[in-house]
């Protein structure tokens, strides 16, 4: 008698699948968190630099620099809201292959536009190439929010956002720090193209995963209809909408932080660019490790919990310290600065849950409530610079920054109503319910029912 050999579906899992399995990461999208990763470095590498690089090569000065990250945000901000949309209905890979063939299209004439010191062709280049990363990035994160279940979302969303963040800005500041001394500003830039390259290349032909390669939408659903039940789900589902806001207001300060202080702080404050940009590596070096740790710890204490203490709150106190801080003790205590740098970062990993939260809110239209997430994503790359323009001359830059940490105030408030029988913190109640049910207890079969979270399901949705 002959054995038969067994096949590979039968084999035991290895000892990294089983790991990543353990800590959250959806196995069969490993690949494409590392090439995430990758992208994002190539894209967060100008990120503590480009306005004065704007400013002296055709924009002339940090204005007419500001007005062409402004134009940018508006389209990440399009572009972010689309990727969701479009995602249900061509898939999710086809739109991050978009969104990584726009991004080298428009680099490269970006940088031909710098070279020849021509602003309208910089605004323009520049502005749409901010269609190209989110297309790309939130792409992944649609694909992410469809394959990992439910009881580890909240993880599997932390990878996504230590992936983005370490590479926007974190690394990429860091690289920058490096190549920029030897390269120059130019040349680092032209270094982006081929990081940017690697990292799609190793995300899309890396990953196999077939949810990611269909239509995600109901058969019928046309596109115009699909944007439009998108965006109709704010009005229609006002927690949604609520829940888009926090998620502007979550990263606008993030944005309008990275046009604001470069100038204060490598030149008022006497940091120089050096130390300004390990700032802002350290800032969000911590940020990524507790996205990890926030991820995981939502999935416990509950998601909207963990936004309203320690994302809202924590980072309305944390962006006030980031600047008054170092204005107030001066370049001789940058160690200082380090340490409130490293604060507001945890802080701003609060609000991971929310990428989690908003699509539970929505469970009959996932789709339209995560081209909403996305929108929001994007908004704050316009809201933030855009708030920087409008109250910087008036206010000047303590005004801006109190601004700031007054919209995360509001931000709290708005959390407190964003209550999901999906989050994992009133599994427990919902339990406790039902045995007051059994023992005759008071509890309501309404309270009971909107406290009990779904049926977890390891199979994607």
């Amino acid at each position: 008698m002959t054995a038969t050999s067994p096949t590979a579906d039968s084999r035991a899992p290895s000892a990294l699948s089983r790991w990543l399995d353990r800590v959250g990461v959806p196995v069969p999208l490993a690949l494409g968190y590392l090439g995430l990763l990758i992208f994002m470095i190539g894209d967060g590498i100008e990120s503590g630099f480009i306005t004065p690089f704007m400013a002296a090569n055709g924009a002339g000065d940090d204005v007419h620099a500001s007005y062409a990250v402004t134009v940018y945000g508006v389209a990440v901000m399009v572009a972010s809201w689309l990727s969701g949309a479009l995602s249900q209905l061509w898939g999710p890979r086809r739109v991050m292959m978009i969104g990584l063939g726009i991004w080298l299209v428009f680099h490269v004439a970006f940088l031909a536009a710098a070279a020849a010191q021509n602003y309208p062709m910089m605004l323009a280049a520049y502005g749409l190439r901010g269609f190209g990363y989110p297309m790309f990035a939130f792409g992944f994160l649609v694909w992410i929010t469809a394959v990992a279940p439910t009881a580890r979302l909240g993880a599997a969303v932390g990878w996504f956002y230590f992936a983005f963040t370490g590479g926007l800005p974190t690394l990429g500041s860091l690289v920058a720090s490096g190549t920029n001394p030897i390269l120059g500003h130019y040349g680092t830039l032209w270094l982006s193209l081929g990081v940017i390259a690697l990292g799609g290349a190793i995300c899309l032909l890396g990953v196999r995963e077939r949810t990611g390669f269909t239509r995600m939408a109901p058969e019928g659903v046309k596109p115009v209809q699909s944007l439009m039940s998108s965006m109709s789900l704010a009005w229609r589902n006002p927690r949604v909408g609520m829940g888009t806001v926090v998620r502007i207001i979550n990263t606008a300060p993030q944005f309008g932080m990275l046009v604001l202080f470069p100038t204060i702080f490598a030149q008022q404050i006497g940091f120089g660019e050096a130390r300004w940009l390990l700032l802002v590596s350290v800032i969000y070096g911590t940020n990524i490790f507790f996205n990890l740790i926030f991820g995981v710890v939502s999935d416990k204490m509950g998601w909207r919990n963990t936004i309203f203490w320690f994302g809202a709150l924590g980072c309305s106190v944390s962006i006030l310290l980031l600047y008054f801080v170092p204005v107030a003790f001066g370049a001789d205590y940058y160690w200082l600065a380090l340490i409130v740098g490293a604060l507001y970062g945890a802080t701003l990993a609060g609000f991971v849950p929310i990428s989690a939260l908003l699509p539970s809110l929505a469970p009959e239209n996932k789709g339209g409530a995560m081209a909403l997430l996305n929108f929001g994503a994007g908004g704050a790359t316009f809201v933030g610079p855009a708030l920087v323009s409008l109250l910087l001359v008036p206010f000047g830059a303590g005004g801006v920054v109190i601004s700031f940490a007054v919209l995360y105030l509001i931000a709290a408030a708005m959390t407190w109503f964003l209550k999901t029988p999906a989050d994992p913190a009133h599994a427990a109640a919902a339990a406790d319910g039902s045995a007051d049910r059994a023992q005759g207890g008071d509890r309501s079969a309404t309270d009971v029912t909107r406290e009990a979270p779904p049926a977890e399901s390891a199979s994607p949705r």
